[in-house]
């Protein structure tokens, strides 16, 4: 795996609509994905589906073992995303998620972080104290593989006056 760059989290990062531009980016910590993630996630989503639980049914099928729910990863990108820090607390809300697509698997032992890069910037045109920001996001794993993309919409402040 090749070693991404950290943003830390500490409260410089902190990043408002007019600190923003377009081509802005950013390298999450990575995270092991482990069996307790797998049953901590089938427990409380109930998507006790035999792929994610069954490792006997899993060998038979095109991934050869039980993998990690897709939901899951996108969970944990989330908590990975937000450790960078520069929407904390200028955050308002998260919008939406636009074309998200599960590119590759996610395997107990894998190492994932998140790869985001700003593609849009724009102020509210109704309320001036707010903006909205799109950011490309990529949970990548330990062998620098895109396993899920996608754009994540976020209303974000302005800097406080």
């Amino acid at each position: 795996m090749s070693t991404p760059t950290v943003q830390q989290n500490r409260s410089e990062t902190v990043r408002y609509l007019e600190d923003i531009s377009v081509g802005d980016s950013w390298v999450t910590r990575a995270r092991t994905i482990t069996e307790t993630d797998v049953v901590t996630f089938a427990t409380w989503s109930g998507d006790m589906h035999p792929l994610h639980t069954n490792e006997e049914f899993a060998r038979s099928t095109q991934f050869g073992t039980r993998i990690f729910h897709g939901p899951g990863a996108l969970a944990i990108a989330f908590g990975l995303e937000m450790g960078l820090g520069w929407k904390n607390p200028s955050a308002i809300a998260f919008l939406s998620i636009r074309d998200w697509n599960l590119k590759a698997p996610v395997h107990i032992g894998d190492t994932i972080y998140v790869r985001e890069r700003v593609i849009e910037v724009r102020p509210s045109s109704s309320k001036p104290d707010r903006g909205v920001v799109v950011t490309r996001v990529e949970i990548c794993n330990q062998r620098d593989e895109i396993c899920q993309e996608g754009d994540w919409v976020v209303l974000l402040s302005r800097r406080p006056a």
